[in-house]
């Protein structure tokens, strides 16, 4: 395990497209199922390295077979304090991770994806890439400077968290935002489109999320 390692966390939300899902994996990956969401690494036909959570939303069929082939199972109890979720982000930090991928956690109930958003918020990830992506979208904060990495015509929006956000600097949108202020309650960084295949975002001062929807 070292720090180049990517973690991918997948957790049992709805995933509509996995063959973009599929695009996004890397050989070297740390594969982690996050109790129901080993069903998605089993439509993939992939077996994770981890599998974490109270594990009621799986079989004990599969959980006996993922460690006869040497998956790592950790189980917690029914009844604690933090979700499966947030125990799998732990411990993904805990060995070291840098770069974070939670797969599965966008659409479905609006309860769920707000805290799985609301998740990026934890400082102990500040100095941390982490991600809410299905292949599809991408969705991270961004506190002084980013870049998005995609293609011509992508969807670029920000939105910012927390309160306004001040002295935003965008490079490489169609309608570019110089030093400018966005409010929570205004909708003046939807839905920007990539003029190539990277962009940079600029922050001086609050924090903003960044929904980057990809063409393909």
């Amino acid at each position: 395990m070292n720090k180049s390692q990517r973690a991918l966390l997948f957790v049992n939300g709805q995933i509509h497209d996995l063959d973009s899902l599929q695009k996004i994996l890397e050989p070297d990956d740390l594969l982690v199922a996050v109790d129901g969401g080993l069903r998605h690494l089993q439509q993939l036909g992939i077996q994770p390295h981890v599998l974490i959570g109270d594990l009621d939303s799986v079989r004990e069929e599969d959980v006996a077979n993922l460690e006869k082939q040497g998956a790592r199972v950790i189980r917690y109890p029914p009844v604690k304090d933090e979700t499966d979720l947030e125990l799998a982000i732990q411990f993904v930090i805990n060995l070291d991770c840098q770069s974070i991928r939670i797969v599965g956690a966008l659409g479905g109930r609006v309860d769920h994806l707000l805290g799985n958003i609301f998740t990026l918020l934890d400082p102990n990830q500040d100095d941390r890439d982490v991600r809410l992506d299905d292949g599809t979208t991408e969705i991270f904060l961004i506190h002084r400077q980013a870049e998005v990495i995609g293609e011509k015509g992508d969807l670029v929006s920000l939105i910012p968290i927390q309160g306004e956000a001040r002295g935003i600097k965008t490079t490489g949108l169609r309608y570019p935002l110089v030093d400018e202020t966005l409010l929570p309650h205004k909708s003046r960084g939807i839905s920007n489109i990539m003029l190539k295949d990277r962009a940079i975002v600029e922050v001086k001062d609050g924090l903003l999320l960044c929904i980057h929807t990809r063409r393909r």
